[in-house]
């Protein structure tokens, strides 16, 4: 029996070197594309890029085809630039980026057209409707920041803030809570789209915020007798004089079924940053002992602070919390605030209003709707509304899924704006782009594009607060890290005055 296996063995051996040399030699190239059969309809792929405008400094969108076959040819093309052929034995196509980018801007203002054969068993090609892409005229923000971390954890381990090339896939740590003994990296903000100033808040060894600037970083205490808990959700004054942020006493509970997280914002207020002496200022409309106040965003002539609030309520009543959209008036030269007046009522629309952003022409105020408090990307209920503030039209977005759409941010330009989704599975938050024209329309929005075009599909992190910004954050984890273990500490102090915090009505801390 061992002398018959071991004459079998060979023989086997050589039968299956055959049939690879054959394989080998049928399938060294597929055949013409001569005489394909219509398919009769578009290919599916993934991500879906189909039918999307896209800015002409986006880097390539690779995709996967997903129609059964044994070879793939994608021809790329438009009314000017290179015609591009990418043949692939496997389904995912990869585009090169050379060629990408000068048909993306041999045809800003146009459009490009994807041909696609799949290749059968039986060698015949196949031929499916092309797939179209707009190339607006308008580019997007080079650069993309935004936080990771993973949908389940019960402590803060390796979360951080990166940030991405958008006409590249480069991709860069800003802020790794690893190197300040795993600490965590909260909500970033920053001066006008612009990556040289920015702040960041964090959690851990240090609970504070941290303020880069002039190519280095300090850490800002916001925390005074008034306001004893750290900076939260922020946002700079057009000018960059002060910061506006709210302190919140937020605390997270689970449910047994569906999305197991809440978080319940017991007290908060708003509070201004004084970059140039360190101290803090606020409102008594900013303050107001029986209101929640949070989610500021200034509109770019520096005259009106946007933010949410809403009547506090006990943790039981939970569901019952929604937030009004507000907003109050700023004088510049007086430093004086005047009374809050609000904007949208949630009573009327049944939902909480939260996270307003001013688009930059001062137009449109975009903002977060959801079924209750204060933490939309805990609630599948969670879309995008578009307020006209001319016209005082109010309509939710046609970019929305039946899932979870949250944190958005215009580009510098107006013509664009990214946002957070979780439409893909209901559990990881991507980030999402969508062309605004110049008639208020917002377009079909596309996924960021990886070089590998399955990447999604086994990356297990959360894509969190995604901002737009003009230019590279040069600073790096080292930088953050030296000032989140105390190294060129800042201590803010509050400032008696009319426009400052008063004595009289302080709020609860926060814990």
């Amino acid at each position: 029996m061992r002398r018959r296996a071991a004459s079998i063995a060979p023989a086997a051996a050589v039968a299956a070197m055959l049939a690879a040399v054959a394989a080998h030699v049928a399938w060294s190239g597929p055949p013409p594309l001569r005489d394909p059969r219509p398919a009769g309809r578009p290919p599916a792929i993934r991500p879906d890029y189909a039918d999307v405008v896209i800015p002409p400094n986006i880097a390539p969108l690779n995709f996967t085809v997903l129609e059964p076959g044994c070879w793939y040819h994608v021809r790329l093309r438009g009314a000017d630039g290179p015609t591009i052929d990418v043949s692939s034995r496997g389904s995912a196509i990869a585009i090169p980026p050379r060629l990408w980018r000068r048909l993306l801007e041999a045809n800003r203002g146009g459009a490009i057209r994807l041909d696609i054969w799949v290749l059968d068993e039986a060698r015949r090609w196949a031929r499916f409707e092309p797939i179209r892409q707009t190339v607006a005229a308008e580019p997007i923000d080079p650069y993309l920041a935004y936080r990771l971390l993973r949908p389940l954890y019960n402590k803060y381990v390796n979360v951080g803030i990166y940030q991405r090339h958008l006409e590249s896939f480069d991709e860069s740590p800003v802020v790794l809570g690893r190197t300040f003994r795993n600490g965590c990296v909260n909500c970033h903000t920053f001066l006008n789209h612009r990556g040289d100033t920015m702040l960041v808040h964090i959690r851990g060894p240090a609970t504070a915020m941290l303020l880069a600037s002039n190519g280095r970083v300090r850490q800002a205490e916001t925390r005074t007798r008034y306001t004893r808990a750290p900076a939260a959700y922020s946002a700079w004054h057009p000018s960059g004089q002060f910061v506006t942020f709210s302190v919140n006493a937020l605390r997270q509970f689970m449910h047994a079924v569906g999305e197991t997280r809440e978080v319940f914002d017991g007290d908060s207020d708003l509070g201004c940053y004084v970059v140039q002496d360190h101290s803090v200022r606020s409102s008594r409309h900013l303050t107001q002992p029986e209101r929640l106040e949070t989610f500021p965003n200034w509109s770019p002539d520096g005259r009106h602070l946007y933010f949410s609030s809403a009547p506090k309520a006990p943790i039981a009543q939970y569901r019952q919390v929604r937030y009004d959209l507000m907003r109050v008036s700023y004088e510049s030269r007086s430093k004086t605030w005047g009374s809050p007046e609000r904007v949208l009522s949630a009573s009327a629309m049944g939902k909480s209003l939260l996270e307003p952003r001013v688009s930059p022409d001062g137009r449109f105020l975009m903002f977060c709707a959801c079924p209750h408090g204060s933490f939309p990307i805990y609630q599948p209920g969670s879309d995008l509304y578009l307020l006209d503030l001319r016209s005082g039209r109010c309509e939710r977005l046609p970019v929305n899924s039946d899932r979870c759409d949250s944190w958005h941010c215009w580009s510098s330009n107006g013509r664009w704006f990214v946002f957070s989704s979780k439409r893909r599975d209901g559990l990881f938050a991507k980030p999402y782009f969508s062309y605004f024209d110049a008639a208020g329309r917002a377009h079909r929005p596309f996924l960021l594009p990886q070089e590998d075009p399955d990447f999604y599909e086994s990356y297990l992190m959360n894509y969190n607060v995604p901002e737009l910004i003009d230019r590279r954050i040069e600073l790096g984890p080292k930088d953050f890290a030296r000032a989140a273990l105390g190294a060129g500490r800042t201590v803010a102090h509050a400032v008696t005055g009319a426009t400052t915090l008063e004595p009289e009505t302080p709020k609860t801390p926060a814990p």
